[in-house]
């Protein structure tokens, strides 16, 4: 059998002096002593709870509202509804005031093509007038070429018209020569002869007798006038040209052996007729 252990004590080498030993605690010291700590940590406990209490709780103020009577909630609701109104009468003299500007707007545009138009129409009118009163002269101005035609081969020239001033120069020239390609002063062909002539009263004719056959208005042999251009040949490819004197007769340049000349249809009919005055 194993023998049993036998604790050893061991002891401080002082023990044995009474002076130098630790007083030994009492049953009663020791619970005085454990309810000094209980009660001392119970008391610091309080109070930290006490201060984390303090430290969560918000200060607060209570603001007291005041209470709305019946009349300022009835002043209120006025001025709200006078508010609107306002606005609404805003709005609606707004828009009348855009519509107005508007219509303005339009009035002074057809103003504006209303007078436009009255100007047009006036100086249309204005034109037509002028172009009738024009037409009434030279028709004036042929029936007396025509008249004096009838008791002379040699046409007296008007004292004044265009037709009148054209057919003074063509007279004028009356015993020139002829010669193809010549534009006067002595010497002509026949389509120079007629530029040259028209040429008194501002009317510019092409050059050659085709593009003379195309200027102007075709008018009927049967409706010449004084101042008519005649040409022989097709339309736009004439080979001669002269005027319409009255009276049956023509002048123009017809060839070297006869120069310039006042000859009858009757004896060399033309193919056509132009109008440029």
């Amino acid at each position: 059998m194993e023998e049993p252990l036998i604790p050893v004590v061991l002891m401080s080498h002082t023990a044995h002096i009474r002076s130098h030993r630790k007083p030994r605690r009492t049953a009663t010291t020791t619970i005085a002593m454990r309810a000094g700590v209980a009660g001392g940590v119970l008391s610091m406990a309080a109070a930290g709870a006490a201060a984390t209490a303090n430290a969560a709780e918000p200060v607060t103020q209570t603001l007291e509202l005041p209470t709305l009577t019946g009349d300022l909630a009835d002043q209120l609701a006025q001025s709200a509804d006078a508010t609107q109104l306002a606005a609404a009468n805003y709005e609606l003299d707004a828009q009348r005031d855009a519509a107005a500007a508007a219509a303005a707007k339009e009035a002074k545009k057809d103003l504006a093509e209303a007078k436009k138009k009255a100007e047009a129409k006036k100086k249309a009118e204005e034109a037509r007038r002028a172009a009738a009163e024009e037409a009434a002269s030279r028709s004036a101005e042929r029936t007396t070429l025509s008249a004096s035609a009838s008791t002379s081969t040699d046409v007296a020239a008007p004292a004044s018209g265009s037709v009148g001033t054209v057919i003074a120069f063509l007279q004028a020239q009356v015993g020139d020569a002829y010669v193809m390609g010549a534009t006067g002063p002595n010497a002509w062909d026949c389509s120079s002869l007629v530029q040259a002539a028209f040429k008194q009263v501002g009317v510019d004719l092409p050059r050659v007798s085709q593009d003379q056959s195309m200027a102007g208005t075709d008018i009927p042999l049967s409706d010449i006038q004084v101042g008519d251009i005649l040409y022989w040949g097709g339309k736009g490819s004439a080979y001669h040209v002269g005027v319409y004197i009255g009276n049956g007769q023509y002048l123009d340049a017809a060839n070297p052996s006869k120069g310039v000349v006042i000859q009858d249809l009757s004896g060399y009919p033309a193919s056509g007729a132009v109008r440029v005055l």
